[in-house]
């Protein structure tokens, strides 16, 4: 049975869960632990992530994701995103997921999710999901352009720990879905439909530039389509290609 871990302070929940992982290889899978405060809290791109005190989720889950090939682990990134969203949407509706895995209500980022697979003889052994949800920060210092939190959206303060149980729900409920190929071409479905800036004709930058586009697709792969404005296809990997405001 897999646990809900609870520490009052830790570096990163992510290299903690993965500590864990070295001392007991057996971890059962869906163990989540979850942090009062983390003091090097990692994001995407090796950003740190920004988190008051006992005001936010910081969490790491475990995933063992074996029957995924690792050409197509970004289904799991659609997993964790999709649950997140499911979540946020759950209390404030208007979520988008920003490729690969930020969660924006309008154009204000409200989480990043930062996935870590571990992949031994061709196949993913484990995934260590790490989850930032901004819930009751009400001030953001760091030069982050655009936090939002639950609770500038809705005036209302959250219960951390019971948001936590509900996190755990919703990801297992997605994950669920990877057990077939139609499940998972459903969630590769609801993926697209929450996509930010999807259709949205929108300025972004690549290593020729800056051009203006429209979002067409994401792979199964995970790789992003971008028609440009003389309707010729981009398709980029993460950290090719950047969105601009």
């Amino acid at each position: 049975m897999a646990d809900i871990i609870y520490v009052d302070e830790t570096s990163s929940t992510n290299t903690l869960l993965k500590d864990m992982l070295q001392r007991d290889a057996s971890l059962p899978e869906m163990t989540l632990v979850y942090a009062g405060h983390q003091t090097a809290g990692r994001g995407q791109r090796g950003n740190t992530w920004e988190s008051a005190r006992g005001q936010n989720i910081t969490c790491s889950l475990l995933l063992r994701p074996t029957a995924v090939a690792p050409q197509e682990q970004f289904a799991i990134s659609e997993v964790v995103s999709l649950a997140v969203a499911d979540l946020i949407d759950g209390l404030c509706p208007g979520t988008r997921i920003k490729w690969p895995n930020d969660i924006y209500h309008g154009d204000r980022k409200i989480c990043g999710i930062l996935i870590e697979n571990h992949i031994e003889a061709s196949r993913i052994v484990t995934s260590v999901a790490g989850i930032g949800i901004n819930v009751n920060q009400d001030t953001f210092v760091s030069d982050a352009p655009n936090p939002v939190s639950l609770r500038q959206l809705t005036g209302t303060t959250y219960d951390i720990d019971s948001l936590v149980q509900d996190l755990w729900q919703a990801v297992e409920s997605r994950y669920r879905e990877l057990a077939d190929e139609a499940g998972a071409e459903a969630l590769h479905d609801d993926y697209l439909r929450k996509l930010y800036r999807l259709g949205t004709v929108a300025a972004y930058s690549d290593v020729a530039g800056q051009f203006t586009g429209r979002i067409v697709d994401v792979c199964r792969s995970g790789r992003l389509v971008i028609e440009d404005g003389v309707g010729r296809r981009r398709d980029y990997a993460f950290k090719e290609v950047s969105f601009l405001i």
